[in-house]
């Protein structure tokens, strides 16, 4: 580990030229007692770090001194698959891994192309959570994913909305959906998707399997995809739709939302049009609803507009009458 981190020290020095302590501590996650004792280590081994004192000083590489340790190990060139998301690079126990391989990358290529790789990393940001919302807690991830890695067989305790399970797992693949982690798994015979933050323990055994002939993970989770957005649109909701509430639709509803505009009827002399959006069960469809607020009305079918004024009605009820208890109580 401590070999890994010196070479790390030495790309940075390389890449970026004079740097101080706390910078270099910053970037290798270490304190900067590590970084004086690490310095020293690779003076000690011959590579000639000047250290220059004074506000605009830190430590750099002598004038002309050039590294050849630029050659990349399995784990680092795997790692280069999450060079664009090092959130879940991260998650996944890689970020060391992942930060060295691209500082070695970045060494090995000719000036003008690692100042171009430079530009990107300074231009682009991949951000995978969605909008306020904080990432999962997902302890069991790394394990997880090892034991998708190795092909090993993962003894899981698992929490499900009816209840918590065992399971025996074949691990296929992860997928990261929306900055939510899922397991793709074969359980009993079938393969099955696993929220990976409902994960209540796990054991990687040493017991291999082999993976089915022909799994492509990316198509079995479109398919799955797929099957769990038909299993949970079981209607439609005929509507009423401001201008203001037909451009929320996609914010609100995804794809689902677009394609209600796309096929949206002309609108009216007052700007509502009309539109047809698929929906969840009736309980469900009721507060996805709401959320559009008054610039929308449910026309159909006739159980869902009664569910949608029975809730407005009852929330009528209880704020027309002014101010509630607490604030009744207040001098």
């Amino acid at each position: 580990m401590r070999a890994d981190r010196l070479v790390a020290l030495l790309l940075l020095l390389q890449n970026r030229g004079r740097m101080t302590a706390p910078e270099l501590a910053a970037e290798l996650e270490v304190s900067v007692r590590t970084v004086y004792r690490d310095i020293e280590a690779l003076g000690a081994s011959g590579v000639p770090v000047c250290a220059d004192r004074g506000p605009a000083g830190g430590y750099r590489l002598m004038d002309g001194y050039r590294t050849r340790l630029t050659g990349l190990t399995g784990a680092e060139a795997d790692a280069l698959f999450f060079a664009g998301a090092p959130g879940p690079a991260k998650d996944l126990g890689l970020g060391a891994v992942l930060a060295t391989a691209r500082l070695k990358l970045t060494a090995a290529l000719p000036e003008g192309l690692a100042a171009r790789a430079q530009r990107v990393q300074e231009c682009f940001h991949l951000d995978a959570p969605g909008w306020f919302r904080e990432g999962e807690e997902v302890p069991y991830l790394e394990a997880v994913a090892r034991a998708v890695w190795e092909q090993r067989v993962l003894r899981a305790h698992y929490r499900r909305w009816r209840g918590e399970v065992r399971r025996e797992l074949h691990p296929l693949g992860l997928v990261l959906k929306g900055g939510i982690w899922y397991l793709v798994a074969r359980a009993d015979g079938d393969v099955r998707t696993y929220r990976v933050s409902r994960f209540l323990d796990v054991e990687v055994t040493t017991q291999g399997f082999e993976r089915p002939d022909g799994f492509d993970l990316a198509a079995s989770w479109d398919h799955s995809s797929r099957r769990l957005e038909g299993a949970l649109l079981q209607g439609t909701a005929r509507l009423r739709v401001s201008p203001r509430g037909l451009r929320l639709l996609p914010m609100l509803f995804g794809a689902v939302g677009v394609r209600a505009v796309e096929g949206a009827g002309p609108p009216g002399p007052d700007g509502w049009a009309e539109a047809v959006l698929e929906v969840e069960t009736t309980a469900v469809a009721v507060g996805d609803l709401l959320r559009l607020g008054t610039e929308a009305e449910v026309l159909g079918p006739p159980p869902l507009r009664e569910a949608v004024a029975g809730t407005v009605a009852e929330l009528a009820g209880r704020y027309g009458g002014g101010a509630g208890p607490a604030a009744a109580d207040a001098p």
